[in-house]
This record gives C-alpha cells, structure tokens and sequence, in this order.
C-alpha cells in the first residue's frame, strides 16, 4: 500500500502498525503530489489518502483519491479523514462503484477493523463509515423514502460491507429475510439482475449519487 498523511507522526505510527499486521508500505506522502507520484511508480493494492493536505489543507486529498480512480482504477483507494463531508464521499463513489471506501479517524475501533476494512478495498469491495453512510442517506431529496424501514436497515448495512450473513445476525431476522429485503432494494433502484455483489454495491451507490449537496 501506498500511504498520504501530512502529520508525521501519525504517518509513522499507521506504518508501524500496519506493517506489524502483515501490510506492506511500499511509499509514504505527505501532500497529493507525492502520493499521486508513489501511486504512479509502486502501483499499490490500495492507498490510504487523507482529506485536507498541503498546501491548502483543504480537499487536496480527495481531489487526489478522485484522480487515483480515474487513473488507476486497479488501485484501491480508502480516504482516512477525521472530517465526515457526505459530499466528499459522494464524489469519491462516482463511478464504478468498487475499490473505495471513507472511514472516520476517530471511529476505527482496532486496527484489526482498519486492516480488514484494507483488504475488502483492495480487493475490490467497498468500507464506509456509518457515520458517513447516515449523513448520506439523510440528506436533501430522498428516494429512498420508497423503501421500507427493514428495507432501508438492510441497505445501510449493505452499505457498511456487510455480508448477507452478518447482515442477519444484525438485525436478528434469517438469511432468506435478508436476501428478499435485498431483492427488493435491487428491484425499486431498477437494477437488473447481474453479479451479486456487484449489484449490492450498485444498489447503495445508486441512492447515494441521487442525493443533492
């Protein structure tokens, strides 16, 4: 992996641990610059970007992320923010849903959760903070209003990374409870039949792309 972090000693102390869990760090930056540039040379599984970097400290970081996803689209990419900006995450998920994720400083419980939040980007699948999937899902006009309530449940879970499985034990309901609420989220969002998960990561991201900031 690759990792975008201006405050040092946050950066050496994510190498440190993340290499003590089996993770290596091919390269380490501290503004867009250079992580765009370590991205381009190493071509990492996934790269962790924070949001607000030099020189501005502003949206550095995620106009960057962005750019990863259009220009390496085989890199996964995980924004590591302690800022919720649902709008950032919005435009992080333009596009192929898939291979991203936005998760909250402040809120990753173990590092343990953070290295397998990693590994599902990386490979391809998709790690929100619930705090940021919530802010999503409340703002401005709602489709999503045309779900029901264990409907809605189920996609916010969905949208966690959750597995139908995980899913059930959540909410206390059956395996088959869970693929008919998903069937039905698949059927009001209008998206065909395809590759299950690809269709469940398509069924958050296509409410997520109709809300307006």
């Amino acid at each position: 992996m690759v990792i975008a972090e201006d405050s040092v000693i946050l950066r050496e102390g994510m190498v440190e641990l993340l290499t003590s869990r089996g993770c290596e760090v091919l390269a380490t930056a501290g503004d867009a610059e250079e992580l765009l540039a370590a991205v381009a040379e190493h071509v990492p599984d996934v790269a962790v970007v924070d949001v607000r970097m030099p020189p501005s400290h502003t949206d550095e970081g995620i106009r960057a992320a962005v750019r990863l996803r259009t220009d390496h689209p085989e890199v996964g990419v995980l924004v590591f923010s302690q800022h919720a900006e649902p709008s950032w995450a919005a435009r992080l998920l333009e596009g192929e849903p898939s291979g991203v994720g936005y998760l909250l400083k402040e809120r990753v419980a173990s590092t343990a959760d953070f290295v397998e939040s990693l590994r599902r980007v990386a490979a391809g699948g998709v790690a929100l903070d619930p705090e940021i999937v919530s802010r999503m899902l409340n703002s401005g006009p709602r489709p999503i209003d045309r779900l029901t309530a264990r409907e809605r449940d189920v996609l916010d879970l969905m949208a966690q990374g959750h597995s139908n499985r995980s899913i059930a034990g959540l909410l206390d309901i059956s395996d088959r409870a869970v693929e008919k609420h998903a069937a039905s989220v698949f059927a009001k969002f209008d998206l065909a039949p395809t590759d299950a998960d690809n269709r469940r990561v398509k069924a958050v991201v296509a409410y997520l792309q109709e809300v307006r900031f």
